[in-house]
């Protein structure tokens, strides 16, 4: 929610055009600023998780070039976080926002150019898409095996160590938990003043969540929730990334720190992306009914459950629209 005002390039003068501004307005492309464009050239990194605002902004672009018919070209990058494993909720579109405009799951397992080729070809964006696809890229591969340098796309985006909790991680966005951001290891550090880390970390390692270990921590974020005060909670550490699943890890620390500190825990209130009638939560979880089962507390299993069929659905349907081998 913080916007980024209109300017022009320092070395060639040319404008630069905010595509998020103080209104949800601001997101899409007006037609001035493609007045005279022979094409639209995308060449931006994605993170792997729905919630991540870049590929929105990029069905934007491409309805605002269908309206004037300009061709978008797309120069695909890697999912970072690898092209195999999906994971969690697949949106309903009674919670579709900036941060889950159509039904994917939170892990999808895409890139940015399949997910170019899924908007056009399953949801309707009726642009002229041209996908430059990668060379050398394999669906099995983390940006580790790339061998490319790791460029931050965002400023809490640091490392790839934070893509890859980021599809739980950011669901404490949701929450007046600080997720981390003002510090160095913003999504991996989760914690309030009123949180006993020591407690969550072992309640969390009683859960034997695959993949993932729980350190107590304690941090101070220099900004955001809690700047400047000390906040007690975990760090998640990502012991095997193969069986790590992001989206029930980060479930089972909002139930678990939830039961801890009944009274001091709630979901964050504010407007949240644009949106102010519903809650954080609700957009980033993406489904009805999922944040009443946290709050029972129920089983992750049970949880996992629920979305499982919906799950297995956009698996098949992605298949028409990856462009890599395994």
């Amino acid at each position: 929610m913080e916007a980024v005002p209109e300017t022009s390039d320092p070395g060639s003068g040319l404008p630069v055009v905010s595509l998020y501004g103080r209104t949800a307005s601001s997101l899409r492309p007006r037609p001035e600023h493609l007045d005279g464009l022979d094409a639209i050239v995308w060449d931006l990194q994605d993170v792997g998780s729905r919630y991540y605002t870049f590929v929105y902004t990029l069905s934007h672009v491409m309805e605002a070039a269908a309206a004037v018919r300009i061709p978008v070209v797309v120069l695909d990058r890697p999912n970072p976080i690898g092209g195999t494993g999906i994971e969690g909720p697949v949106l309903d579109p009674s919670l579709a926002s900036f941060v889950g405009r159509y039904p994917v799951p939170v892990r999808h397992g895409m890139t940015a150019g399949e997910l170019a080729g899924l908007f056009h070809g399953a949801f309707g964006i009726d642009c002229d898409l041209r996908v430059v696809p990668m060379h050398g890229y394999r669906r099995w591969m983390h940006f580790e095996d790339t061998g490319l340098p790791w460029v931050a796309p965002s400023p809490n985006m640091p490392a790839v160590a934070t893509a890859r909790v980021y599809p739980g991680g950011c669901l404490i966005e949701g929450t007046n938990l600080s997720e981390g951001r003002g510090t160095t290891r913003p999504f991996e550090l989760v914690g309030a003043p009123w949180l006993d880390g020591r407690r969550l970390a072992a309640t969390l390692a009683a859960e034997s969540l695959p993949g993932a270990l729980f350190r107590g921590a304690s941090f101070r974020p220099m900004f955001h929730k809690h700047a400047g005060k000390v906040c007690d909670g975990v760090q998640v550490h990502v012991s095997d990334r193969e069986t790590f699943r992001p989206f029930a890890t980060y479930l089972a620390l909002l139930r678990e720190a939830r039961l801890l500190s009944p009274d001091s825990f709630d979901w964050r209130r504010e407007p949240y992306e644009f949106e102010s009638s519903r809650l954080a939560i609700d957009l980033l979880l993406g489904v009805p009914g999922l944040r009443e089962a946290l709050e029972r507390g129920e089983e992750l299993r049970a949880m996992e459950a629920s979305w499982l069929p919906a799950l297995r659905e956009f698996e098949r349907l992605r298949r028409r629209f990856l462009l890599y081998p395994a």
